[in-house]
C-alpha cells in the first residue's frame, strides 16, 4: 500500500504571539520571526524531499501567509484550499487580552482550564465580530462567540472527513497549514488521544510534523524533528 505524506504546520510566530496576547479568530499576521520559521520549514521539507499535491489553511491571514511562504521555498505551485474551519479556537472575551494579565485576573488554575481542557470554553464574546474576506466564510452564518477544543474539533472533523479525507483516499499528499489549537483537535483524533493526556500536548509554530500515512489515514509513522 502506498506511503503518503500528511503535514501539519502551526503558523510562524504572529504579531500578537510576540506581545503575548490571546489571538483566536481575530485576523492577526506573522511577524519577521514567523515569515523565517516558515521559510525554514520549507527548506526542511524541500531537503527531505517531500513532495505535496494538496494544500490547506485556514481563513486567516498568518495561516495563509505562512502556507504561501513555504510553498514558495519549496518551489511547489499546488492547489490551496482554505476554509475557516481550519481556523484557531475562538477565544471568547480573552482575545486580544494579554495572557499575563488575565493570569493575574482569573488565576492559573481557571486560566489554564480555558486554555488546555477539552471540553471547557472561556467565557463567550459579547460584542459582535467582524468577519473577513467575507468570501472565505460564505458558508458560516454565525461566528462563534467561544470554543471549547471539543467544539474545535467538532468543525474541523467536518471538514477533514468532507474534504480532505477524499484527497487522502486518492493517495494524495497533504500539507496544512492551521494554528495550535486546530491542530491539536486533529491531531487528538489522529493519534487516538484521551481528553486528559490533550491538554499537554504543545505544538510549536513553524515546526512540520510529518506523518506518513496510508489511504485510509492510518498513521504509519510521526517525524516532528527536523
Amino acid at each position: 500500500m502506498k506511503k503518503n505524506w500528511l503535514i501539519l504546520v502551526r503558523h510562524g510566530q504572529s504579531i500578537w504571539n510576540e506581545k503575548n496576547l490571546f489571538t483566536g479568530w481575530v485576523d492577526i499576521d506573522i511577524n519577521q520571526k514567523g515569515c523565517q520559521e516558515a521559510r525554514q520549514a520549507g527548506l526542511a521539507l524541500k531537503q527531505k524531499n517531500i513532495l505535496i499535491d494538496q494544500a490547506f489553511c485556514s481563513a486567516l491571514r498568518r495561516s495563509i501567509h505562512t502556507l504561501e511562504i513555504i510553498l514558495q521555498t519549496m518551489e511547489l505551485k499546488i492547489p490551496i484550499i482554505k476554509s475557516w474551519r481550519l481556523n484557531e479556537r475562538h477565544y471568547g472575551i480573552l482575545q486580544g487580552q494579554n495572557k499575563k494579565k488575565v493570569l493575574q485576573e482569573f488565576g492559573d488554575k481557571k486560566v489554564n482550564q480555558w486554555r488546555r481542557s477539552f471540553l471547557t470554553a472561556p467565557p463567550a464574546l459579547k460584542k459582535k465580530q467582524t468577519l473577513r474576506p467575507s468570501d472565505l466564510y460564505k458558508d458560516l452564518s454565525k461566528a462563534p462567540e467561544t470554543e471549547s477544543l471539543k467544539d474545535t474539533q467538532k468543525r474541523i472533523l467536518y471538514f477533514w472527513n468532507q474534504t480532505i479525507l477524499p484527497f487522502i483516499k486518492k493517495k494524495k499528499s497533504i500539507l496544512i497549514s492551521a494554528h495550535g489549537n486546530s491542530l491539536r483537535a486533529l491531531i487528538k483524533n489522529l493519534e487516538k488521544i484521551s481528553d486528559k493526556d490533550i491538554s499537554s500536548l504543545e505544538i510549536q509554530t513553524g515546526k512540520p510534523i510529518i506523518y506518513q500515512i496510508n489511504d485510509s489515514a492510518e498513521i504509519l509513522s510521526k517525524n516532528s524533528t527536523l
